[in-house]
């Protein structure tokens, strides 16, 4: 059994439920924005502003948002692991990713949660 200390969970089982789980969370909040922006005539900062004024959608893209970072953290530790066989290349490509995907997670707080 291969161990990582960056892999997101160490087991390969839970890794691919956490996929499918983040999958929908991604689907289901894609459908909501697609919904969205159909029924509502005209989008402008206004009508963007009331929408994330409320209280679940913040939360519902925080959700998605966490999501995503989960998500693209699976794929890319998979797919890393899979073609990249230098170690420390790789080592360094998955801190330089987790780093960013920090980075991306705390600057989406701050804009969910500032409007």
């Amino acid at each position: 059994m291969v161990n990582n200390a960056l892999s997101f969970t160490g087991n390969g089982l839970r890794d691919w439920i956490v996929q499918r789980i983040t999958a929908v969370i991604l689907a289901l909040y894609t459908f909501f924005m697609v919904g969205y922006f159909l029924l509502t005539p005209e989008v402008n900062f206004t009508s963007w502003q009331t929408l994330f004024a409320s209280r679940w959608v913040s939360i519902f893209t925080l959700l998605a948002l966490g999501g995503l970072i989960l998500h693209s953290w699976v794929g890319i530790w998979t797919i890393l692991t899979d073609y990249v066989k230098p170690a420390a290349l790789r080592f360094t490509i998955e801190i330089i990713v987790i780093l960013a995907l920090i980075s991306y997670f705390v600057w989406g707080i701050e804009v969910i949660w500032s409007v």
